[in-house]
């Protein structure tokens, strides 16, 4: 009995130490696969191609030896070229399929629609290029805007060259007809006179150039200061009064008073004046312009509004071209340049504000500036106070038009 109950314990003691090192290898085994790294597959994109394609300010796109989308950046989705996990634009799936058959590099400007239904196109530089065995490259850079910039710049040179030309050929003819009448003491005078407004419309062409052209150079504006809208008003009307004169225009000025921005106080002149000298030349005899200032929230409103001919629709989306004219005829018996309304365009803009037209034809125009206005406790009012808001004109039309000016506001 006693040598049963011996071999029960040994066969006991024997199980516990075969348990222990079973627990004891199983720790041991745990702890070795959980230290051991899991083999990774091979990348599909070589690691300096993706980070080179990374810092490129191209949309890039990698595709596979089926033409399938391996790799592609943000501007690509954004350009319309990748759709679904392939190149969308057929004229790219032309240029990858040479490149697969030949391995010549391809290089060119494409017009690529800007979405699956947009009508608008995009100007794209567009290179395919093999960079492996396996992969091939698509580089597509936007030339959109450099494109339009460079058109707008030849555009400017040609319509430049054409202007100056008018007043210099009339000069040069009047110059020659006043020495072969040197006899006629009348004839000389009346075509003195002739050269002498020719003269001054080259010299209002030649400075309006100038200013437009120095508009356009970054930081224009240059330091900025306290501009009180009073003053401008007051001295861009004082300019404008003797070409409203010499057509009975009366020009009368009303609205808030008190108002400051920041900014230059010649631009802004400059741009009121601009506006005036366009509503006097469209106005007829002995017409009405008013000049309103508004102070709204964080704006300021500078309004001109005329009597004159009114602009059609089709034509407002263009009065702020340069040289653009809605009556060529009636622009130039005025001595009308055409880059009136691009400064003022130019200089709102500049201020961080912008400038818009009501019109139509037969009731006149109303062209507004809103600017950032400076705020000051003089204007600040409390919740429900009353419109001291005086109306710029007190003529009928001019009412109509400012209620319309209003609604197209609000709308």
């Amino acid at each position: 009995m006693e040598g049963i109950d011996g071999l029960a314990l040994l066969l006991a003691g024997l199980i516990g130490v075969l348990v222990g090192a079973g627990a004891v290898l199983a720790f041991r085994w745990s702890e070795r696969v959980q230290h051991t790294v899991p083999h990774a597959p091979a990348p599909e994109v070589d690691d300096g191609l993706v980070r080179t394609l990374a810092v490129l300010r191209s949309a890039a796109v990698v595709l596979d030896p089926d033409d399938g989308v391996v790799r592609a950046s943000a501007p690509a989705y954004a350009m319309g070229l990748v759709r679904e996990g392939r190149i969308a634009v057929p004229a790219v799936r032309d240029l990858v399929a040479q490149v697969r058959r030949d391995g010549v590099i391809r290089d060119e400007e494409l017009e690529v629609p800007r979405g699956p239904s947009s009508r608008g196109t995009l100007l794209v530089q567009v290179r395919v290029a093999q960079v492996s065995g396996r992969h091939l490259v698509v580089l597509a850079e936007d030339m959109t805007q450099a494109r339009r910039l460079e058109a707008i710049r030849r555009d400017f040179v040609v319509n430049v060259s054409h202007e100056l030309k008018t007043p210099v050929g009339a000069l040069s003819l009047l110059a020659e007809t006043v020495q072969e009448a040197a006899d006629d003491p009348e004839a000389v005078r009346r075509f003195a006179a002739r050269m002498q407004s020719e003269a001054q419309r080259l010299s209002a062409l030649v400075h309006e150039i100038i200013e437009l052209s120095r508009l356009q150079v970054a930081g224009a504006l240059g330091p900025g200061a306290m501009v009180d809208v009073d003053a401008v008003v007051a001295e861009a009307v004082d300019r404008a009064r003797t070409t409203a004169a010499a057509k009975h225009v009366r020009i009368s000025v009303g609205g808030d008073t008190g108002v400051q921005l920041f900014g230059n106080h010649d631009l802004l002149v400059t741009a009121v004046r601009n506006l005036l000298d366009n509503a006097v030349a469209y106005s007829g005899e002995a017409a009405h312009v008013g000049v309103g200032v508004r102070a709204r929230g964080d704006l300021v409103e500078l309004a001109v509004v005329d009597e004159g001919i009114g602009i059609s629709a089709a034509e407002q989306e263009r009065v702020f071209e340069r040289f653009y004219r809605v009556d060529p005829a009636r622009s130039r018996a005025t001595g009308g340049t055409g880059l009136g309304l691009s400064i003022v365009k130019h200089v709102a803009a500049d201020h961080g504000g912008e400038v818009t037209v009501w019109s139509q034809p037969g009731r006149g125009s109303t062209f507004t500036m809103r600017l950032p206005r400076v705020p000051s406790a003089a204007l600040l009012e409390p919740p429900g106070a009353p419109d001291h808001t005086a109306d710029p004109a007190s003529t009928d039309a001019e009412a109509d038009q400012g209620e319309n000016v209003q609604h197209r506001s609000a709308s």
